[in-house]
């Protein structure tokens, strides 16, 4: 069985966690494999609704292993609390297991992150505060502490000693901060390391050796590829990569694993936090996508900013990606539309193009060219076969289809599991 990753195509928030959840089913092993508990994955199932920071979408089946890969930053006290609510509720976390070789947030991380954000003021990115950020730099920079130093006492505390030394400095002389205290962070930590031990592994070996058995496995991203801290609208982006290049670095696979890539598109777009956005709509029709579709953060409650598709973004997204097929989620909040717009170029200091500029000045100038289509104005929430769908709506698929050069293999009509229209079987 092949190794599918599951990748958001725009900037995050597309419904990654229903399409988890739903191919989860099928799945032997589901990897996160990118972000840390900045995000979040909204799931609708058997067991009620549940809002995932940390832990994979495929948590609700009793035959699933799930990994949070070396990839993710994790955050040992949300982690914690999510695995509390998840068995009060009366899901297995038995077979949730965490790489040894992930960063953890530690509580400088989300100190630097606000303080950093408050000093740039008006230009401040718009993160969530979470310590993401940091922590990533301080990977990049060889000062993280992993999952595994958790397991060895004294390793662990040397570690912390010489890292919180350099933190501290910080805190204090640039920020006017009081400094943090190692016997309270040791304290601390080493509590979380206690509760996490049976669940902290190499597992690397665990997703390999189930490819070599030829079970499935999926491959779980966080946020979107317009948030890539490569190709993304930099700098309003996050700070690991959400593509699927980075399944391979975040769940420790080579390339040659993937042999399906999943988009996840809204039939929409929405954006969270600062940053370019081509395609807003701050009108009428931009209020009512945003209450139709509860377009609201998962992690921070703000309100996203909502537009048309966006077809430039998309066939940029298809290009980096390579998308073997798309899952086009929220088809349902245009019910009520009479007309549908979709951006198929834009128009740039009197140039039309047709490509995602790198600049973000020059993306913060273009104005979207629009195609428009009839909307459908009936209710699609119970169809369960495309053929069933009023052919303004399969027109508008068919569009999305041709401009982002991928097929819609899942139709998502609603936020429950059953609300979903399978053209095609992934696994």
């Amino acid at each position: 069985m092949p190794a599918i990753a599951v990748v958001g195509a725009h900037w995050g928030d597309e419904g990654k966690g229903k399409i988890v959840d739903l191919l989860a089913e099928k799945a032997n092993l589901v990897v996160r494999y990118s972000g840390g508990d900045n995000a979040g994955h909204t799931v609708i199932n058997d067991y009620g609704e549940f809002r995932l920071h940390l832990i994979p979408s495929g948590m609700f089946y009793p035959h699933t292993t799930c990994i949070i890969g070396n990839g993710v930053a994790v955050n040992p006290a949300v982690l914690l609390a999510e695995m509390a609510d998840l068995t009060r509720r009366g899901v297995d976390t038995s077979r949730l297991f965490v790489s040894d070789r992930a960063h953890l947030i530690m509580p400088y991380h989300i100190l630097l992150d606000g303080l950093e954000e408050a000093a740039l003021g008006s230009k401040a990115v718009g993160t969530t505060r979470k310590g993401i950020g940091p922590a990533f730099s301080d990977k990049a920079a060889r000062l993280g502490i992993r999952a595994g130093d958790l397991l060895d006492k004294e390793v662990f505390l040397n570690r912390l000693r010489s890292v919180l030394e350099r933190k501290n400095a910080i805190l204090t002389r640039v920020y006017r901060m009081k400094p943090l205290s190692v016997e309270e962070i040791f304290r601390q930590y080493w509590g979380y390391g206690e509760q996490l031990a049976s669940h902290i592994r190499e597992t690397t070996g665990m997703v390999n050796e189930a490819l070599d058995k030829k079970e499935a496995v999926l491959l779980e991203g966080a946020q979107g590829t317009l948030l890539d801290p490569d190709f993304g609208t930099y700098p309003y982006t996050t700070s690991s990569s959400p593509m699927a290049g980075g399944a391979c670095q975040g769940a420790g696979i080579n390339p040659l694993r993937i042999t399906g890539i999943i988009a996840v598109f809204k039939a929409y777009c929405t954006r969270v936090g600062g940053g370019a956005f081509p395609t807003e709509l701050k009108d009428e029709t931009g209020n009512l996508i945003r209450d139709r579709g509860h377009e609201y953060g998962t992690t921070t409650g703000r309100p996203r900013r909502c537009g048309w598709f966006d077809a430039v973004a998309a066939r940029y997204s298809s290009r980096l990606n390579g998308y073997t097929g798309a899952a086009i989620t929220r088809l349902d909040v245009l019910d009520t539309l009479p007309e549908l717009r979709i951006c198929v170029a834009y128009k740039l200091g009197g140039k039309t193009i047709d490509f995602f500029p790198a600049g973000i000045n020059d993306l913060e100038k273009c104005e979207p060219v629009y195609e428009e289509l009839p909307g459908w104005q009936t209710s699609i929430s119970d169809i369960r076969k495309f053929e069933q769908l009023p052919v303004e709506a399969r027109r508008y698929i068919a569009r999305l289809e041709e401009l982002c050069a991928c097929p819609a293999t899942v139709i998502s009509v609603g936020p429950k599991r059953e609300q979903t229209i399978i053209r095609k079987h992934i696994f």
